[in-house]
């Protein structure tokens, strides 16, 4: 029995190896697009199952398949990643000095066994000024993040507050992953 993480993300894996699990990186390349009036929470739940189900698909029935998707969302509408520095400046516009919400789902999935569970979080953020969001962009840090920008880097300067889960807004929820895990037998301590 093998832990897959169905995720090329650097930061989901920084936080397997926080709580300690041995695991292999297996990406799922899928199609991230928004099918028309669907509700955030259920685009970021078929996006999470999505991945758990390509990379089920080229594993063994016992692997542990972790996958998980992150929509960053203000007043409904999914903010995904920035497709130049134009779209980056205009979310960044859009999320200063309000509040937003953060919202992952995960998927845990071994033999028989599928669970799933969401986190949301709050996040406000403080007023962001045009010379800030340009120069963010060319950190190059939001290029390829959700809402553009990483909590974990460089945009924890924009950050006022978090009501949720820290670890959710990075992009995969620990606590909901800890609590799927129990049903595949593995144990964090």
């Amino acid at each position: 029995m093998s832990i897959v993480l169905a995720s090329a993300s650097p930061r989901r894996a920084e936080l397997l190896q926080q709580i300690g699990l041995e695991f292999d990186i297996s990406p799922s390349d899928i199609d991230e697009s928004v099918h028309a009036n669907e509700a955030v929470v259920d685009y970021v739940q078929r996006m999470a199952l999505s991945k758990a189900t390509v990379a089920r698909q080229q594993h063994q029935p016992q692997d542990i398949i972790i996958a998980a998707d992150t929509t960053v969302a203000i007043d409904n509408t999914i903010l995904g990643k920035p497709e130049n520095e134009a779209h980056c400046l205009e979310m960044l516009e859009s999320l200063s000095g309000r509040i937003h919400m953060v919202y992952t789902a995960v998927v845990v999935s071994q033999i028989d066994y599928v669970g799933k569970a969401l986190s949301s979080s709050e996040v406000s953020f403080r007023h962001i000024d045009n010379t800030e969001a340009k120069n963010y962009w060319l950190t190059g840090e939001p290029k390829d993040k959700a809402g553009s920008y990483a909590i974990p880097g460089k945009g924890a300067v924009f950050v006022d507050q978090i009501t949720g889960s820290y670890s959710g807004v990075v992009g995969l929820p620990l606590y909901e992953l800890t609590q799927l895990l129990r049903d595949t037998d593995v144990s964090i301590l």
